[in-house]
């Protein structure tokens, strides 16, 4: 009978160690699973920044190529004769030859 005492308790060490290790993988596995839960959320907020910085860069993008297009407009009528004679007339006071400047009396 010592023998069936000594099968039997060896028996129920081996269960303990069995669980013992099926608890420490366990373990090892549920934390495994909270750490990639937690990486997906970070990951998602930093995706969502980025696409909101995106948005923000593409709309910026959008404007300083309107004002380029406004700003070569303006280059182009800068060189024509209408605006010569309109920064002439306003900043200098000058006078086509076949016009006549009136001047208000005070």
């Amino acid at each position: 009978m010592r023998r069936q005492d000594r099968m039997a308790g060896k028996k129920k060490k081996e269960k303990a160690a069995n669980r013992l290790a099926l608890m420490g993988i366990t373990m090892v596995v549920l934390s495994l699973a909270v750490t990639v839960h937690l990486s997906g959320i970070t990951m998602k907020e930093k995706d969502l920044q980025y696409r909101l910085k995106e948005e923000q860069l593409q709309k910026q993008k959008t404007e300083e190529e309107q004002r380029a297009k406004e700003l070569e407009e303006y280059r182009i009528y800068v060189q024509t004769k209408e605006y010569i004679e309109k920064v002439a007339k306003e900043k200098l006071g000058l006078v086509n030859k076949d016009e006549i400047l009136l001047k208000p009396e005070k």
